[in-house]
């Protein structure tokens, strides 16, 4: 995936005259081939100032999303605001998990290889999850960093799957039980099973119809040699009760049931996956 020259780094956010932002408004966007979404936070208000998530018909290129970025932030006049935090959340399948124990940042390209195309002035990427030991490797879309950069100056940006596991692991009860976490959006399901406070597995995948959704669901479960009638899944995002998608599960898992997280940091959210998504909310 080309995306162009970097020449931006992590972490830490300014303005783009050096000096420190006076504000109290932060700022997530999550990219992906398949849409887009942000979210304004008031951090004295504890309440969402703007937000909006676009759903494209086909999958993109990073050069198509880069121009329907800036046409979002310009209907929205983001480019004129300041914040005092911006984090970028990078949604695609170019990424792989790495235990500590065996990570060498000289190696990211190794990681990948094996499970995703890569090309060779692709510019890799890797978050550290420290509370449980794992690196995530990745592939971020480096033109929207760029741009990002441009307008603001240095920020915070990580993988969709680091945002994932790290809330779905603070907030994952002790139980010993294993339990799947499936959240779906634009056609992408990301797949977390913890075990007794520890990530068992995270992975995504792009499904089309309902029969390929459950095939990943059986799949992940059988390479996991969980019980499909003792196993816990929990389905969240783009999905709802009486979708066909929580049919067809539910004639196959015995466990099944809507996941709706709890958001008692933002009190002023309802039911933001309606409209946010999860991972642009918990991106801070």
């Amino acid at each position: 995936m080309e995306t162009g020259p970097l020449y931006m780094t992590k972490k830490e956010t300014k303005n783009n005259t050096g000096k420190p932002v006076e504000n109290f408004k932060k700022l997530s966007i999550q990219v992906s081939l398949n849409g887009l979404s942000f979210c304004v936070f008031d951090t004295v208000a504890n309440t969402i100032l703007n937000s909006e998530k676009v759903v494209f018909a086909k999958e993109l290129t990073p050069y198509e999303i880069l121009k329907r970025l800036k046409l979002l932030f310009s209907t929205h006049n983001i480019e004129e605001d300041q914040f005092s935090e911006i984090v970028v959340v990078h949604r695609n399948n170019l990424f792989s998990l790495v235990p500590q124990a065996l990570f060498n940042e000289d190696e990211l390209a190794n990681y990948l290889k094996f499970n995703t195309k890569i090309l060779a002035n692709d510019h890799l990427a890797f978050d550290e999850l420290e509370s449980y030991e794992i690196n995530n490797v990745y592939v971020p879309f480096v033109n929207i960093n760029n741009y990002i950069y441009d307008l603001f100056g240095e920020f915070t940006f990580k993988h969709n799957g680091t945002v994932m596991v790290e809330s779905l692991l603070n907030n994952h009860s002790a139980s010993k039980e294993a339990m799947c976490y499936i959240h779906t959006s634009q056609r992408q399901m990301d797949v977390t099973v913890i075990g007794s406070k520890k990530l068992l597995l995270f992975n995504s995948f792009n499904f089309v119809t309902k029969e390929d959704f459950l095939y990943y669901l059986l799949f992940t479960l059988e390479q996991l040699e969980l019980d499909t009638e003792s196993v816990s899944i929990k389905l969240f995002g783009d999905i709802e009760k009486d979708d066909d998608i929580y049919d067809l599960c539910y004639n196959y898992v015995k466990d099944v049931s809507m996941f709706y997280p709890s958001f008692t940091e933002h009190p002023g959210i309802d039911r933001p996956e309606e409209t946010i998504d999860f991972t642009v909310i918990n991106a801070f």
